[in-house]
């Protein structure tokens, strides 16, 4: 495997409240996205509290990573536990109240990719010549798409499209989506905030992540490209070649 990984504060934001972590890719091959929620810097506390606790239970766990129930059991405990200790320092401190964080976080184990997902930060497969997003939106306007009130055209501008339906440590209890695949060589994982999900569509993100040889320049493009697109907010992407 061959990773990249990039994080910018967009052309907007005064800072950026996107964090992320890259595991080793023999050792601890955890990877995470967390897009933080909150005002003054409260997002930035989130995103940043998510991803230590989640690599925590990661490390803790490290000797029973070695099948998808266990896999499994352990992004559950992971993003509880996140979820948790966030909500009770929302309540403790006041400046912190009504914070939380997105979660996308991928293990990778014996050619299968484990997936844990809570709101709107996205993992993309790309394999061949197509590119597909692996997890679902949990948003206002994911919800509107699916019942049929707007189109997928009107979502890309709608003044509501920030608002999320689920989020890491806003109560306190949490439910998380859960996916596995499987991969071949060439195939390439993306994680990323919407930051650079809002500001490129599909196929471009294709075309970019394809361009280079080397992941970590196909990173710096699209952060590039995203930002030229006007960069309203952080921007995170972590990608594997595989």
């Amino acid at each position: 495997m061959i990773v990249g990984a990039v994080t910018d504060i967009g052309k907007i934001r005064d800072i950026n409240q996107d964090f992320m972590f890259v595991g080793d890719v023999e050792s601890f091959p955890l990877y995470i996205v967390a897009d933080g929620m909150g005002g003054h810097n409260a997002g930035e506390v989130a995103s940043n509290m998510a991803v230590h606790i989640i690599k925590k239970v990661f490390i803790d766990n490290i000797k029973r990573l070695k099948d998808k129930e266990n896999i499994k059991r352990t992004i559950e405990e992971a993003i509880s536990q996140a979820n948790k200790k966030i909500y009770l320092e929302s309540k403790k401190v006041l400046k912190y109240a009504g914070m939380g964080t997105t979660i996308t976080l991928a293990y990778i184990f014996n050619n299968n990719i484990y997936i844990g997902h809570v709101g709107d930060s996205r993992a993309y497969f790309a394999t061949g010549e197509k590119i597909y997003q692996i997890t679902d939106d949990h948003s206002l306007v994911n919800e509107l798409i699916k019942n049929g009130s707007i189109t997928p055209e009107e979502a890309i501008n709608h003044p509501q499209k920030n608002l999320i339906t689920r989020a890491v440590g806003t109560s306190s209890e949490i439910q998380l989506d859960f996916y596995m695949l499987d991969y071949k060589s060439d195939d390439i994982l993306i994680i990323c905030s919407d930051g650079l999900s809002n500001m490129l569509s599909d196929g471009d993100i294709m075309k970019l992540i394809k361009s280079e040889s080397d992941v970590d320049k196909a990173c710096n493009k699209l952060i590039s490209v995203a930002n030229d697109n006007g960069g309203r907010d952080n921007i995170t992407v972590i990608a594997i070649k595989f």
